[in-house]
């Protein structure tokens, strides 16, 4: 019987090092990928093929690769037709989805996407933007840019380019006309893949984890001992959706609790526990958090 592999791609690029640093999170090791467009992985099931972001939509759905990581802006610029397997908000820098603007210099004297009739628009994200322009009857020119297209943005009518902060547009005078796009990371497989047993119930599972890695990063254990006259005070405190473990310690006047909480509640409710009688109080991360 064959050897039965996931080939799985990883994006090149921007989103490289967050990719292996949430692996890493989910319990996998990862090796070699500063070498190698094939990194070794502490799985012996698991193939990872190193490839940009941009053609990974395109592979998955030919079935060179089983699935794979990308941009929901490339799935739609490739119109590929994949299965989309679960969104994982994660990016380079943030968490928050990445964003395709159409954007001018700040010098420039168009206001808005109608002053731009007749003009040249540089980009990497081509289909999509001629479809944004086409759905609003404004006639452009929409050409391809290898990357740096800010610096283009002066040598045509305007940009539509990628952000996650707008720090980059900012630092090259450049300001935003309107959004086109918000996209955010999407875990996909090839529909045949997602029929085979093995395949699917190993995407499957690293979607899980991966998961469970992404919410760990948001989330903190919070432990604390109580006296039983306080109980009740303290479980008011705490965020109603979370039901915490209470457990009986050796002085019989005092329990144990430990829940769950977001980071930013944390802060906000370490003081009141304290106040209310909670002793002891620890906050400790997570690796991995399934729901």
């Amino acid at each position: 019987m064959a050897e039965q592999i996931l080939k799985l791609g990883i994006p090149k690029g921007s989103l490289e090092k967050a990719t292996f640093d949430l692996f890493e999170k989910a319990g996998f090791t990862i090796t070699g990928y500063e070498r190698s467009y094939f990194p070794r992985i502490n799985d012996e099931q698991l193939q990872l093929i190193m490839m940009r972001a941009q053609e990974i939509s395109r592979y998955v759905e030919d079935g060179v690769l089983d699935a794979g990581f990308t941009g929901q802006d490339w799935i739609l610029e490739n119109k590929s037709k994949v299965y989309e397997v679960c969104e994982l908000l994660y990016s380079k820098a943030t968490s928050n989805p990445a964003k395709w603007v159409l954007a001018v210099p700040n010098e420039s004297k168009i206001k808005k996407t109608e002053d731009l009739e007749g003009g040249i628009i540089a980009t990497e994200l081509i289909g999509v933007t001629k479809e944004y322009f086409k759905n609003k009857g404004i006639n452009v020119k929409v050409e391809f840019s290898w990357g740096a297209t800010e610096v283009k943005a002066r040598l045509v009518n305007a940009i539509v380019e990628l952000t996650e902060t707008g720090s980059s547009l900012k630092a090259n005078n450049l300001r935003i006309i309107d959004t086109l796009l918000s996209s955010t990371t999407r875990f996909i497989a090839n529909k045949e893949a997602w029929k085979d047993k093995f395949k699917r119930e190993k995407i499957e599972n690293i979607s899980i984890l991966l998961n469970a890695a992404i919410d760990a990063k948001t989330t903190v254990g919070l432990k604390m001992n109580v006296p039983k006259n306080k109980l009740a005070e303290i479980i008011k405190i705490l965020p109603a959706e979370k039901s915490p473990t209470v457990s009986q310690l050796a002085d019989s006047e005092f329990v144990a609790v430990e829940v769950v909480v977001d980071t930013s509640v944390e802060r906000v409710i370490v003081p009141k526990l304290k106040r209310a009688g909670a002793s002891g109080i620890i906050t400790y991360p997570l690796n991995k958090v399934i729901h």
